[in-house]
């Protein structure tokens, strides 16, 4: 059955934000993030005031679903931009001393089950990185930059044709949004 639909973000004081086509800018503290969802000729994206509009016209289903993901990365940008979104790993290591540093935009993890060659990894753009001792920490206003980093980070240290009973070295995603201990 097809219907009108309509999802309205507010944008808090102190903000910025600005639709062109299916991108969305938020501005606030000197930080800004970019996203382009995909466009849609059913799905308009605008600004009105202070809110963020998202409206079809004879909707079905799909749009629906497409509408409310659209608002939950925006109300993820509200909320990043507010405070950081904050990830933890920690080395783990039995066999080997493995090291990681920090070498620009890369990490490096160095002697990793005693191999010769350092694995290393990308961090994406707007993304600050910290190693203190066996612990990493992530910090980020946009989410799926932050989680995508601390992904790449612990799949590089990925163990295959080996027992991981036995062999358990690696880094390893101990503290993510949403399930923080205090």
């Amino acid at each position: 059955m097809k219907r009108d639909i309509e999802q309205i973000i507010e944008i808090p004081a102190g903000f910025e934000a600005s639709t062109h086509n299916s991108e969305v800018v938020m501005k606030s503290k000197g930080k800004e993030i970019k996203k382009q969802f995909p466009e849609s000729p059913k799905i308009k994206l605008e600004k009105k005031d202070n809110k963020i509009v998202i409206s079809t016209k004879k909707g079905t289903k799909r749009e629906l679903k497409l509408i409310n993901s659209i608002a939950a990365h925006l109300r993820n940008m509200v909320s990043g931009l507010n405070e950081e979104y904050f990830y933890k790993l920690e080395v783990c290591n039995v066999h080997f001393p493995m090291t990681v540093k920090l070498d620009g935009n890369t990490i490096k993890i160095k002697n990793f089950l005693g191999e010769k060659v350092d694995r290393t990894c990308q961090i994406l753009p707007n993304v600050k990185v910290s190693v203190k001792g066996n612990n990493i920490e992530i910090y980020s206003p946009d989410i799926e930059a932050a989680g995508t980093t601390a992904a790449r980070i612990e799949h590089a240290t990925n163990i295959r044709n080996r027992d991981r009973r036995v062999f358990q070295d690696g880094i390893f995603i101990v503290e993510k949004p949403g399930r923080r201990e205090e």
